[in-house]
């Protein structure tokens, strides 16, 4: 059985993870969660505090708890979308919706994820195109229960990535990169040699032990490359402080 500090916890976030509350609304005051949940002011503290730890909101004394703004979790985290990429590097970006379709997780995109066969996902695949030239495509995986406002988005003036970004918090991220040669789909569509060399990106981000969105980004070898600039550790081991790519 859910405990009511779970409950409260589990409300506010869902609330906050398909848009219904953005950054800077204010949460209900203490006081007004304890007459909805009919529990104790201790309870309520607890669940606001746990959230709080989670980044989903800010608590400020005497003026009370709001959504966490999404800006801080993209500059800790280091994630940026392909179009603010190339405006920051100068390039014009543009990109077009191939496929959008709502359908329910098969058994092994689920074992891939992590999750539960029967969820509804939306799937994506995007074409990148900067200053004139296909520069990635995009096959995304979008978690319908923790994006539910995706599920009417057609993302045709703001790329997928970069609107999961303004929209959905999310607290945790892991990154393959690894070299594929390109199949006559994507060679076509990124218009180069089928069996030419490209960098595909893989991340799969999370809210806490849900998946939010898993995407798969194919970049051609001879037009893009991942870089970074590391520093070492107080034990030598090396940290990275910057990711970019060059178009």
């Amino acid at each position: 059985m859910v405990s009511i500090h779970q409950r409260i916890v589990e409300d506010i976030e869902t609330r906050i993870m398909g848009g219904i509350w953005l950054p800077g609304h204010r949460i209900p005051f203490e006081h007004e969660l304890v007459e909805e949940y009919q529990c104790s002011r201790m309870t309520v503290n607890k669940a606001l505090s746990a959230l709080a730890q989670r980044g989903m909101i800010t608590r400020r004394r005497k003026v009370g708890s709001f959504v966490a703004s999404r800006q801080i979790d993209r500059t800790v985290m280091d994630i940026q979308d392909i179009s603010t990429e190339a405006e920051l590097a100068g390039h014009h970006h543009s990109h077009k919706i191939l496929r959008r379709k709502v359908e329910t997780l098969d058994a092994a995109t689920a074992a891939q994820l992590g999750e539960t066969t029967g969820a509804d996902i939306l799937r994506l695949h995007c074409l990148h195109t900067v200053d004139g030239k296909p520069n990635a495509l995009e096959r995304r995986i979008i978690m319908l229960a923790m994006v539910p406002s995706a599920r009417t988005e057609s993302f045709a003036s703001v790329p997928p990535g970069k609107w999961l970004l303004d929209m959905v918090p999310w607290s945790k991220a892991r990154h393959v990169i690894r070299a594929v040669s390109a199949d006559a789909a994507t060679a076509r569509l990124l218009e180069t040699e089928r069996g030419k060399a490209c960098l595909t990106l893989i991340r799969q981000t999370w809210q806490m032990s849900r998946t939010v969105t898993h995407v798969e980004i194919i970049h051609p070898g001879d037009r893009f490359q991942f870089a970074g600039d590391f520093h070492p550790t107080e034990r030598g081991v090396p940290n990275q402080r910057s990711k970019r790519g060059s178009f």
